[in-house]
């Protein structure tokens, strides 16, 4: 059987692994990721071939992957949060054309959009848009586009890579973009490593924001003009009481 399941563990520790992918596990004969993902379910998956690639070796990882399955082994390509969101789904697919008899399935997982929206509340209740700040595979130039339309059109914003050693400034340089049509009184939240034994949750304004402590674990959540704090909590309404 040449079949490769695309798989995503959640975030964090992996305790949010869907019944679906831990049955597309139990029945794969090698998993293949990247080492920290691995390391998340060695402890129930370590009597499986376990294979893995450093970070920045995406490609080589996918085409291991697919080559393994070509010759007819059930292979798993494990992702953090879900394979389609800043995942290896789409790598894998462009890559498929030179393995076309492996099938492919991809298993869905919980987005750190989703895990961090759970433990601030219910900011995600309403339209909103999903940003990665890393400029590494998109230009600046376009990220501000982004950011900017996204604020003009009144969405909530969920960021992802919102900083790192090389880029410390760049949550601080979105808020000024966002500033420009949000007002500094817009309730926004950030979690540091969902589902992970050290998670924290923060509740501040956008004002505040533009001067918080972030990192790689960490995914920032902005709201929108109706976005409020109850009690404690992040919560955009979607208009159940009003209408």
């Amino acid at each position: 059987m040449r079949k490769l399941w695309i798989i995503g563990l959640g975030p964090g520790g992996g305790e949010d692994l869907t019944g679906k992918a831990r049955k597309a596990l139990a029945e794969s004969d090698v998993i293949v990721g990247y080492t920290v993902y691995i390391d998340l379910i060695r402890g129930e998956f370590g009597h499986k071939e376990l294979l893995t690639t450093p970070m920045r070796k995406e490609r080589e990882r996918c085409e291991m992957a697919l080559a393994l399955a070509d010759g007819g082994k059930t292979v798993a390509m494990v992702c953090s949060g879900d394979p389609g969101v800043y995942g290896m789904a789409g790598l894998c697919y462009e890559l498929w054309p030179q393995w076309p008899e492996v099938e492919l399935q991809v298993v869905p997982g919980i987005t750190a959009a989703c895990g961090g929206a759970a433990v601030l509340g219910a900011p995600l209740m309403h339209d909103f848009c999903l940003i990665s700040l890393s400029d590494l595979m998109t230009p600046w130039e376009t990220i501000e586009k982004r950011l900017r339309a996204a604020a003009e059109a009144d969405f909530v914003l969920c960021l992802y890579n919102p900083s790192s050693h090389k880029r410390k400034d760049y949550l601080a340089r979105a808020c000024d973009i966002l500033l420009e049509a949000k007002s500094a009184d817009t309730p926004c939240g950030y979690v540091r490593e969902i589902g992970r034994e050290r998670e924290s949750a923060t509740v501040l304004t956008l004002g505040a924001l533009k001067n918080a402590q972030v990192d790689m674990f960490t995914t920032v959540f902005i709201g929108n003009s109706q976005t409020k704090v109850i009690g404690g909590k992040l919560v955009t309404p979607r208009g159940y009481l009003q209408r």
